[in-house]
């Protein structure tokens, strides 16, 4: 039966998913567990979901070394597809009762002869850690005494896991943390790829080549938070930008975009939308056809005719609609106007 200080420890960790410093919170979390369950060294693994990789969020008392083997040799393990396949949690010790069951004895395998047992731990314990039915990360814990985690301390464990998960998924809360509408597209785009958030649909417009340019120059800036409108094969999208801090399990250069489809606001047209946005640049009349290819009176006609759909009676006004609604059309040579800092 689970003590009232176990029971605790438990509500403590699942209260610690609403922390927003995640590398602080997974800190914790071990922390916490090691006031439920007895061991004398864990870590808690995330998997990076472009790579594939574990990589280690917390950690108490592994050496290096041994953190680096659960992050990278236990996966090429057997007891790994056994782990994975389980709900509750298998422990070292466990592998003597079924190993029909089981599978593979751990301790039978290289993995326990070169690793584990000379690091001095005879008994050990292995959480699969999911979140909305996603392999997220592991969590271990190894100990000095032998077969200390019984059916009880397994259980526990795996009560706990989901909130783990929780903490070890670096998309989990991405959303959340930078409050996101319910609705709409969203990801977190790195240099390497696009990571998909849990529940929504997957981004369009960083696929698109000139889109990238801009991610790079947002990434450039420093800003935190950028706010346009994107076309992708025909179709226009509001799209926001929010720079994620850097965390555990993602890239320092991830950014979070949001996207949801829409018409141009007010009637714009692609080319008024194009002159709205330099002339909240600052630029003249004369810039804006230069740098378009038009003639002063044709960039004159889209002032008049952009000011007459926005209601605005000043070009300084209609700068500053565009600038509090996104009404943007940026290049990556612009932002530096545009960005929130």
């Amino acid at each position: 039966m689970l003590s009232h200080h176990q029971l605790a420890a438990a509500t403590r960790i699942g209260m610690l998913t609403r922390e927003r410093d995640t590398a602080s919170a997974c800190d914790e979390a071990l922390r916490e567990l090691a006031r439920a369950l007895p061991f004398d060294a864990a870590t808690l693994l995330a998997l990076d979901p472009l790579t594939g990789a574990h990589v280690q969020v917390a950690g108490i008392g592994y050496t290096a070394e041994i953190s680096r083997a659960l992050a990278a040799e236990f996966v090429t393990t057997p007891w790994y597809l056994n782990v994975v396949g389980r709900e509750l949690p298998p422990s070292i010790s466990e592998d003597s009762e079924d190993p029909v069951e089981l599978g593979p004895r751990f301790r039978q395998g290289w993995f326990y002869a070169e690793r584990v047992r000379p690091a001095g731990f005879r008994d050990g314990v292995t959480g699969a850690l999911r979140h909305r039915d996603r392999l997220v990360g592991l969590v271990h814990l190894n100990t000095e005494s032998a077969d200390a985690y019984d059916i009880e301390a397994r259980r526990l464990l795996a009560s706990v896991i989901p909130a783990l998960a929780v903490l070890a998924d670096p998309a989990a809360r991405a959303g959340e943390l930078h409050g996101l509408p319910e609705l709409g597209a969203a990801g977190l785009v790195t240099a390497d790829g696009t990571i998909d958030l849990p529940g929504r649909e997957r981004v369009r417009v960083p696929g698109d080549a000139d889109f990238q340019s801009l991610l790079r120059a947002f990434t450039d800036t420093g800003g935190h938070r950028l706010r346009l409108l994107w076309p992708v094969d025909g179709v226009w999208y509001r799209v926001t930008l929010h720079r994620h801090r850097a965390e555990a399990g993602l890239p320092a250069d991830a950014v979070l975009v949001h996207e949801t489809p829409t018409e141009l606001p007010y009637g714009l047209s692609p080319r008024e939308l194009e002159v709205l946005t330099r002339a909240a640049t600052g630029q003249t009349n004369r810039a804006i056809a230069q740098a378009l290819f038009l003639s002063p009176r044709t960039v004159h006609s889209h002032i008049e005719h952009l000011l007459r759909k926005t209601g605005a009676t000043s070009r300084a006004e209609a700068t500053a609609l565009a600038l509090r609604d996104g009404l943007l059309r940026p290049g990556a040579d612009d932002l530096g106007f545009f960005v929130e800092r």
